[in-house]
């Protein structure tokens, strides 16, 4: 198990561990924007404007202008009817979660689900793959025949780097209620047109209703979360207790978002820049890694491989997550902010690894 260290600054695309400077692949900051000159300017601008925080709820009789506008910008970016914005990824799975579970509701939960979306502590997940699981859904759904299903399910497995795939969804029974949840904390902001996720890309039948949840704290360096949907849900849930008596995110950070699209396209290009960068060079180390196309995260079982990259200062993710007991996830990050000579380093030193 990899040693833990207590940094006192933020990692960018180095890091400085007992007087030693490190290259950092690690963390989710994909577009590197918890770094980002301009967007901190921007983000200073709002805490200006709006304050360090709103500590209010926001269905109180004095609200901001802000959420409205950043919500309705984003909805019309991944192709939704509304958004709702929450502090927290975990919120925003959270905020629907508990409000289906009062729908007289049986939840259907894919492989590797994020607890972010569970209704209830401690759910046992199904310990097939998620192709094995897709093939079989349709069909349990149908059986089950019960008042109201609701599917969770993540947009990618970000830990192992396996894609999945959706044609079930358009499969689904057309006689049943279903709510489909798919929580795309890490696809949103990277994947999809114009790093819109994986909203676009679902297609289901009219008696299905479909819900996107994510972080956006990760590519999309706000700290908070999302729900997307169909205007009536997100109404609906606007009006539950849950919503109503959390607090939100700051406003300084939505207002900065609101001027972002030429930092984010920027960003994005480097971020697919250094993903053929290193990916173009990996020949015949590629065996090391499961890997997405034109994503940003490879995924090794050699775990020694954390080990070895450190000896050549070079600081990759490898932790168990989400259990600290469990085996090492060992995986090498890419972000925005590495410059290619560090790229070309880091291959350099995974080729050694693999004796190539």
């Amino acid at each position: 198990m990899p040693n833990e260290f207590i940094i006192s600054q933020l990692p960018s695309n180095k890091i400085l561990l007992e007087g030693k400077e490190y290259d950092f692949y690690s963390g989710t900051s994909y577009l590197g924007m918890n770094q980002d000159e301009d967007f901190k300017s921007l983000l200073i601008e709002g805490m200006n404007r709006y304050g360090m925080s709103f500590g209010s709820s926001r269905n109180g009789n004095l609200q901001l202008d802000i959420y409205d506008q950043a919500e309705e910008k984003m909805a019309r970016w991944v192709g939704a009817e509304k958004a709702l914005t929450v502090s927290s990824g975990m919120l925003a799975g959270q905020v629907v979660a508990q409000y289906l579970k009062t729908q007289n509701t049986t939840f259907f939960y894919a492989p590797s689900s994020h607890s972010a979306n569970f209704h209830e502590p401690n759910i046992s997940l199904p310990k097939i793959s998620f192709e094995v699981w897709a093939s079989n859904i349709c069909q349990e759904i149908f059986e089950q025949n019960a008042p109201h299903s609701v599917i969770v399910c993540n947009s990618c497995d970000a830990l192992k780097l396996s894609l999945y795939h959706f044609v079930w969804t358009s499969q689904l029974p057309q006689n049943q209620t279903i709510t489909l949840v798919i929580d795309d904390s890490h696809g949103l902001g990277i994947t999809g047109e114009n790093g819109s996720g994986i909203l676009k890309q679902i297609t289901v039948n009219e008696n299905v209703k479909l819900v996107v949840v994510s972080s956006l704290h990760k590519a999309m360096g706000i700290a908070g979360g999302v729900v997307f949907a169909d205007k009536d849900f997100i109404h609906t849930l606007r009006n539950t207790a849950f919503f109503a008596s959390c607090s939100p995110i700051a406003p300084a950070y939505l207002y900065a978002y609101m001027y972002t699209d030429e930092i984010y396209e920027r960003n994005q290009q480097k971020l697919r820049a250094n993903i053929q960068r290193f990916s173009s060079q990996l020949s015949d180390s590629q065996s090391l890694f499961n890997f997405i196309e034109n994503y940003p995260v490879y995924y090794s079982l050699q775990d020694e491989l954390y080990d070895f990259l450190f000896q050549k200062g070079i600081f990759i993710y490898s932790f168990a997550y989400p259990i600290k007991t469990g085996k090492p996830n060992t995986r090498i990050v890419l972000s925005s902010w590495h410059t290619a000579s560090q790229i070309d380093y880091l291959v350099a030193k995974v080729k050694e690894f693999n004796g190539v």
